[in-house]
């Protein structure tokens, strides 16, 4: 038994090691499911080792002592990767605490964006579309607010989320919005907006949409669909919008930005795995009815790997008054936060059980003592 294998032997040691059901799947599975699928895309298989080795001390660990009796305890590193449930949940959480600052003290519209199926295959294709999906969008909302008036050319604030599944895990790319129910002008300072003409803005994000794709994909193919789309769809593309505003902008930053950086699905809806199944649930969003499937896991894997993004790619983007400098914009007035700072490992632990995980047997407490990084392990591993 070497080293690494010894540390490993005490589990009672390391401060939060668990495995979750979703990290034993990939564990069991992932390396034949790679040996028979083949093109999985480069990001893909880089996320995902990181998730297998997270809470793993392989990648890393600091060492606590008790000064008193000697009692010693291991905290792994986590992987930080938005594919881990934990490491996702907690830079959604993070994220979401410090978005509302930036926004603008007024009513917000909540906006989403979706296209036909017929498009889905397209953007899963080639993933860079996404960014004209975005454009789209923001352009559909931008422009009608320049076109009020010519002399004062508003410029509303726009947050943009990319969504790329539904409830079901299927690839379903959509834009999720949110827009102030107002803008600065050239002239007036600001000027209040509740009124949306969808029917027209349906028209143009179609319009803007179907543009953009055909000065980059040239198939015979898609001509055909985006023929078939505009006489399909007359209304334009559908864009929908609750006419009821958000007084909470933080309640709708959070709600909008929660699959951003975090799995497909969350842990609580898997079911059961029995080794070579996995069956979960979802609430089918045209009725809320509550639907189970039972997928082998390799079609398991491929409904989770599709909504791993590129490397690098902004899944939130900022437009108008909220992508400006804050000294352009400073003379209106921002939603007042109260900053909090991002938990730490022990204060997340404390939170969840209730317990300081560092407090020692004998009543006094574990101290830091020395940081121990991947290569560290490995190398004495490879030593003993």
């Amino acid at each position: 038994m070497n080293f690494l294998d010894n540390i490993l032997d005490e589990q009672s040691h390391i401060i939060g090691h668990r495995n979750h059901i979703i990290q034993d799947i990939f564990k069991d599975h992932w390396d034949a499911f790679l040996a028979s699928t083949p093109n999985v895309r480069f990001v893909v298989k880089e996320e995902i080792s990181k998730f297998l080795l997270c809470g793993s001390i392989s990648s890393g660990y600091s060492v606590y002592d008790c000064n008193v009796c000697g009692n010693y305890a291991y905290v792994p590193f986590t992987c930080k990767s938005r594919f881990y449930p934990s490491c996702g949940v907690n830079s959604c959480i993070n994220r979401s605490n410090l978005m509302p600052s930036r926004c603008i003290d007024c009513p917000h519209r909540h906006i989403t964006f979706t296209i036909p199926s017929s498009l889905w295959p397209f953007f899963q294709k080639d993933r860079s579309l996404l960014n004209d999906l975005f454009d789209a969008a923001s352009f559909t909302i931008l422009s009608w607010f320049k076109g009020i008036s010519k002399m004062d050319s508003f410029i509303p604030g726009i947050v943009c989320t990319l969504h790329t599944f539904g409830r079901d895990l299927k690839w379903n790319p959509h834009i999720h919005m949110i827009v102030t129910e107002g803008a600065m002008g050239r002239i007036t300072h600001w000027k209040s907006f509740d009124f949306f003409p969808f029917d027209m803005l349906r028209k143009r994000f179609m319009t803007k949409l179907l543009y953009n794709l055909s000065k980059i994909i040239l198939s015979a193919d898609f001509k055909k669909i985006k023929s078939n789309l505009y006489k399909e769809n007359g209304k334009g593309f559908y864009v929908h919008a609750p006419k009821k505003t958000v007084s909470n902008v933080s309640s709708i930053l959070k709600y909008i930005t929660r699959y951003t950086g975090r799995p497909a699905m969350a842990e609580s809806r898997i079911l059961s795995y029995d080794g070579d199944f996995v069956s979960f649930y979802y609430d089918r969003h045209e009725d809320n009815q509550r639907i189970e499937e039972k997928l082998h896991v390799f079609d398991f894997f491929k409904k989770f790997i599709i909504h791993i993004p590129e490397k690098g790619f902004h899944m939130i983007r900022y437009y108008g008054l909220y992508a400006m400098k804050k000294s352009k914009t400073n003379i209106l007035k921002r939603v007042k936060e109260k900053l909090t700072q991002p938990l730490k490992w022990l204060d997340k632990l404390f939170f969840h059980f209730k317990c300081n995980p560092l407090k020692c047997t004998c009543g006094n407490y574990l101290k830091f003592q020395y940081v121990v990084p991947a290569s560290k392990v490995q190398h004495l591993s490879n030593l003993l």
